[in-house]
């Protein structure tokens, strides 16, 4: 027996039904709003060539770790789901067989992020009415299949569908950029830009960092055989990014740890590794340094930085070593904000060129920390609620914990931070709604005015992600 799939036009609100009300009179607001996409993985070679989608599998399920982590913990193995290996071992090929063993696990994402996700691609993108089950899992396949070969369901044409704005990619130092140029020079109006993330070469442990640091010397024209090369490579490319339209640099760290060290140290910290002779003490030192330092050149040339912390990584070390990174094996952890952004903060939080945007998973520090730190430096930005809480209970928890200490206007709205480009409709949509359902309490409870909710809401949406990245 199926059952229809039906999104609810009051879905997320709040059961009141005064505030329900009042929710989707902001939502109607902000909902057709352009989207902006200031961080994200979507692999811009999609848009570059325009051609049409692959399969369902390839597109919604082997490169979404949200989906297929959830399957792994129910003991399906991911070469059942077509993730492919790093020696080449065998691996599910036929789609039909990995959409089929979604289908058959569908039920597992009832009430989670990816659920919702899912259920608002396969209805309002791709035109599916009835809920994927095992039993209808092929005709649902076939039916996908034919409506991603239709010429209005191209990358590019979905993108003008989304109302994208913006969309930002994640690239390397030594990245060519040559996907961003093509899309540049098609006469195409969309506008798909590079963030600059140089965690492969400042993070002394990152696996093949020796390699990377060649390819950075090649791709900058500067000999990275000395620290001070290296420094004049990384601005470099900063210079060549920004000439491709990049506003924002973006670091994920283990720790949010900042600490400058004296040039002399930094030089030998940077030769033992170039000997590969570095410890991991000298790699968290000279991560902290680092992140110093890629403050000091967003103050000078005014990119948007971006921290990302509080994750241990690639925690299965078994599936590490089979698959790679990115697998669903990263563990959020305590982080403590106070102490180790403390001398990033005492030294450039205060000038006017710089903004400073933190993430964090580890949600406990949102109130106690996170919110005062930002409700005072200048620079200061708080990153929204990201990976496990970027959920209809973990931004609701966010705007809770942050409101009433930082206000909205410390914080940069809503970004998705997603490989799957089908995804971001979705995740902007339960944004908007979770920011609808939050405004419409405080509306209710009196704490601010009809007029004032519709202008947060519209900031949130729109307005903070535009101004704080430079769009």
């Amino acid at each position: 027996m199926s059952h229809a799939l039906v999104l609810h036009e009051d879905r997320y609100f709040d059961s009141d039904p005064a505030q329900r009300r009042i929710a989707r009179d902001l939502y109607a607001l902000v909902k057709d709003l352009p989207i902006l996409s200031p961080h994200g993985h979507v692999d811009p070679r999609l848009l570059a060539e325009n051609i049409p989608f692959p399969d369902p599998a390839r597109l919604l399920v082997i490169p979404d770790h949200y989906l297929f982590r959830m399957l792994y913990s129910q003991g399906v193995p991911l070469e059942k789901v077509g993730v492919p290996r790093i020696d080449g071992g065998e691996t599910e090929s036929d789609p039909r067989k990995i959409w089929q063993t979604v289908a058959d696990h569908f039920h597992l994402f009832r009430g989670t992020p990816t659920g919702m996700w899912l259920k608002h691609e396969l209805h309002d993108v791709l035109g599916v009415r009835e809920r994927l089950t095992g039993e209808n899992a092929m005709a649902i396949y076939d039916q996908i299949v034919e409506v991603l070969g239709r010429p209005e369901n191209l990358p590019r044409a979905l993108f003008e569908r989304f109302n994208i704005e913006v969309l930002s990619t994640t690239d390397f130092p030594s990245a060519s950029l040559e996907e961003h140029r093509k899309i540049a020079e098609s006469g195409w109006k969309g506008r798909v830009v590079p963030s600059f993330r140089p965690d492969d070469v400042t993070d002394l442990m990152y696996p093949g960092w020796g390699r990377n640091i060649e390819a950075l010397s090649e791709a900058s024209g500067v000999s990275c055989e000395t620290y001070g090369g290296y420094i004049q490579a990384l601005e470099n490319r900063r210079v060549f990014f920004r000439s491709m339209g990049a506003t924002a640099t973006d670091h994920g760290v283990f720790s949010p740890h900042t600490a400058g060290m004296e040039r002399h140290e930094a030089e030998k910290v940077y030769s033992r590794a170039l000997m590969g002779q570095a410890t991991q003490a000298d790699a968290d030192r000279f991560t902290g340094h680092m992140l110093m330092e890629m403050a000091r050149m967003s103050c000078e040339d005014g990119m948007t930085m971006q921290i990302h912390a509080g994750v241990l990584r690639n925690h299965n070390p078994e599936i590490h070593a089979k698959f790679g990174l990115d697998k669903g094996c990263d563990i959020p952890v305590a982080v403590d904000m106070v102490r180790n952004l403390k001398p990033l903060l005492n030294q450039y939080g205060n000038h006017p060129n710089l903004t400073l945007i933190v993430f964090t998973i580890d949600e406990t520090v949102f109130a106690r920390e996170l919110a005062p730190l930002a409700g005072h430096y200048p620079a200061m930005k708080i990153g929204p609620a990201w990976w496990f809480n970027d959920s209809r209970e973990g931004m609701l928890r966010y705007r809770r914990m942050t409101t009433e200490t930082a206000g909205i206007y410390n914080t940069v709205g809503f970004n998705d931070d997603t490989r799957a480009f089908l995804s971001i409709p979705a995740r902007h949509d339960l944004a908007r709604r979770i920011d609808a359902r939050y405004l419409a309490e405080l509306v209710a409870e009196h704490v601010i005015d009809m007029d004032e909710a519709g202008e947060m809401i519209a900031d949130l949406a729109y307005h903070l992600p535009k101004n704080n990245y430079q769009f």
